[in-house]
């Protein structure tokens, strides 16, 4: 009865996590580039159960029974990142890739600058000319000329100059190409972690030179709301059925204890 309790309480534990990951996809259903997490779980090993009451010409023989499964244990979330739908802005510093492949921004975070990873390319000019993400970061590109990987800098001869960007990537500053904005992408995606922000780290980044840029667009998440909210009613009603199990075994545990042998 023990085990049957610790069984159901680690489905209640399953399902509570599960309901924490579905919420949070729902919470960034309109974040844009963000990708919907997934929850991973498996089966705890099943125990052997098997007793010595069988005797036979004198002597006790293991008896199998059979097995039985302890519960579910949670392995890990893994990140869909299937691509989201495209939508025009009509906005010259917002940029989608269509395929694989990420933005990369770099990030002063007072003791080094740091380069991370996402599919958001709401971007925008800052103050001195730089184009940037929602937090600040700089967006980097290869310099045409030189092929040094650097921030792109909208100012030409003192004046903020638009920018306009080819399905390559190539950033035309003054109707001059000047930049390639940088996209690189993983071999296993499994190495990437997501950070605040809406940003990825990842290991060993390869740099793509064949990405497809929409400007003008944005990738919107991939969160499937209506999938998602099916999910959630599920997951609800799976954990209310743990929580009776585990209402129904702690009172009869309760009698065992209380009632059973009472005089």
């Amino acid at each position: 009865m023990i085990r049957g309790i610790y069984t159901a309480v680690s489905g209640l534990i399953t399902q509570e996590a599960k309901q924490d990951v579905i919420s949070n996809n729902l919470a960034n259903a309109n974040t844009v580039g963000y990708k919907k997490d997934n929850l991973m779980t498996k089966k705890f090993d099943d125990v052997l159960i098997q007793n010595y009451d069988k005797i036979v010409n004198g002597e006790n023989f293991r008896n199998v029974i059979g097995s039985l499964s302890m519960g579910s244990k949670i392995d890990g979330t893994y990140v869909n990142f299937n691509q989201g739908v495209i939508e025009a802005t009509d906005k010259d510093t917002d940029f989608a890739i269509r395929g694989n492949g990420f933005f990369t921004v770099a990030r002063d975070n007072g003791l080094e600058v740091q380069n991370y990873y996402t599919r958001n390319g709401h971007f925008h000019i800052n103050n001195d000319g730089y184009l940037v993400n929602d937090m600040g970061d700089m967006v980097l590109a290869r310099k045409i000329n030189s092929g040094a990987v650097e921030p792109i800098n909208a100012v030409v001869n003192g004046r903020l100059t638009k920018i306009k960007c080819g399905e390559n990537g190539d950033i035309s500053l003054d109707n001059v190409p000047t930049y390639q904005i940088q996209i690189m992408d993983f071999e296993d995606y499994s190495s990437l972690k997501k950070m605040e922000d809406n940003l990825y780290r990842g290991e060993s980044p390869i740099e793509v030179t064949n990405a497809k840029i929409d400007q003008g667009s944005l990738e919107r998440s991939n969160v499937d709301v209506m999938s998602e909210m099916a999910d959630m009613m599920m997951t609800m009603r799976t954990f209310e059925s743990s929580q009776k199990v585990v209402q129904s075994l702690d009172e009869t545990l309760g009698k065992t204890v209380n009632e059973v042998g009472r005089v």
